[in-house]
């Protein structure tokens, strides 16, 4: 069966298809205490998390990683940390390096909004069968990069 809109619909239904399940994750957030969080706060806690290694995440480290430069790295860095989502520490290797991790606030968020995420594919998999969803998963596995998360997904839309 193919579809009579042409090619355009199918990048703008699995835009859509991640905006609805991004926008249901932070609706449950806000109800959970954390109706300041926006989509590119879960790109930034993934990112100081992998990132930052033993030790933390410069904002130099979280740019590079995000694909923005040090000052917007920077701003976010700000804004969750007045918020209490990260907080500010010194790499004990070198004490001029300001370094951040996530606090026990933003580790909640990542726990209850992989649960979310949980649920909403249990969702998913008795709306279209969880034969029908593996497959999915399968073929968008098939004809997209092997790499699953790219923490600069946000700003390439912006760049």
């Amino acid at each position: 069966m193919s579809s009579d809109s042409g090619g355009y619909e199918l990048p703008l239904r699995m835009l859509l298809g991640f905006r609805a399940v991004v926008d249901e994750v932070h609706v449950e957030l806000a109800e959970h205490g954390h109706a300041e969080l926006r989509p590119m706060h879960g790109f930034v806690f993934q990112a100081v998390g992998r990132v930052g290694g033993r030790y933390g995440c410069t904002a130099a480290d979280l740019g590079r990683a995000l694909g923005i430069s040090k000052q917007a790295a920077g701003k976010h860095i700000e804004a969750l940390e007045r918020l209490g989502y990260l907080r500010r520490g010194h790499d004990p290797t070198d004490a001029r390096r300001k370094v951040y991790t996530l606090t026990d606030r933003a580790v909640d968020v990542l726990n209850r909004s992989a649960r979310i995420f949980d649920r909403i594919h249990d969702r998913w998999a008795g709306q279209l069968g969880a034969g029908r969803l593996a497959q999915l998963e399968q073929d968008l596995r098939t004809v997209t990069p092997g790499e699953v998360f790219r923490f600069d997904t946000p700003n390439w839309f912006m760049g």
